[in-house]
């Protein structure tokens, strides 16, 4: 009669599931860090972590895209402000955008 084999309880894997659902609800920088922490703690036990890796993988993406997308937002932003103060107040037609400055 063969008696079961226990199998190793992974510390970080409810971490890495935990980081795993904060990175793909918006929420990416703190996916990253409890990520990372329950993958190294994974590893210290000698186990891999996949929840916590594809943690990692989404949170960095989803920085760097957010990242994007702020630096885009502002300089079309600096962009109006400048057209705005050159040519005053007024609707101007902007190579067929119609642009409102002022009040």
């Amino acid at each position: 009669m063969t008696t079961p084999v226990a199998s190793a309880v992974n510390p970080g894997k409810t971490l890495g599931i935990v980081g795993l659902v904060l990175s793909l609800i918006s929420l990416q920088p703190f996916g990253l860090i409890v990520s990372i922490v329950g993958l190294v703690k994974s590893k210290k036990s000698g186990l891999g972590n996949g929840f916590a890796l594809a943690g990692i993988i989404i949170s960095v993406v989803g920085i760097i895209v957010v990242g994007i997308v702020i630096a885009v937002a502002v300089s079309a932003g600096v962009n109006l402000a400048a057209f705005c103060t050159e040519h005053g107040a007024g609707v101007f037609d902007n190579n067929g955008v119609t642009v409102t400055c002022g009040a």
